[in-house]
């Protein structure tokens, strides 16, 4: 009986290495291109475009921060959905005796805190002293709303705060 003949193992040549080291480096950048391409493709919006403008502006915003504080406003956002769905908000700003605050025009939105595409903005309509009505189409979720109010073209007052619509 003749024995077999043992198999040569295969040989492991520099053309090989190199193969295998070029589909592994391939797999991981087409990989990474497909990440890439789905993060931008998915990230809607960016809460500042420039960062150091943002810084330089801080010790403005402070002080506004500060007389808005000193005013002793008290303004009431409510937010709720009307009878046919729609996103109904209902703001009134009173002064620190509670007399509703006259002279004044507002805006607000509705910013979705990931997807600046989702945004809303709310058109208000003045209804008397210190009172305003508007509506949006905003869906269910969290927002952030934000009440800017103004008196001559110089803002007074601005509030951001986060809600949820059902």
């Amino acid at each position: 009986m003749a024995q077999p003949q043992p198999k040569k193992p295969r040989e492991l040549t520099g053309l090989g290495v190199l193969i295998w080291f070029v589909a592994f480096f391939g797999v991981v950048f087409a990989v990474n291109a497909v990440m890439v391409k789905a993060a931008t493709s998915t990230f809607g919006g960016v809460e500042t475009t420039s960062s150091y403008k943002a810084g330089l502006m801080f010790k403005q915003a402070e002080l506004a921060a500060q007389k808005q504080a000193d005013l002793h406003w008290q303004v009431d956002g409510r937010l709720g959905r009307d009878k046919a769905g729609e996103t109904v908000l209902d703001i009134s700003v009173r002064d620190a005796n509670g007399a509703p605050v006259p002279g004044l025009t507002a805006t607000a939105r509705l910013e979705h805190p990931a997807d600046a595409r989702r945004d809303h903005d709310v058109p208000l309509s003045n209804i008397g002293s210190g009172q305003f009505h508007g509506a949006a189409d905003a869906g269910a979720g969290r927002w952030e709303l934000i009440i800017d109010l103004s008196r001559d073209g110089k803002r007074v007052f601005l509030s951001r705060s986060r809600v949820t619509l059902n």
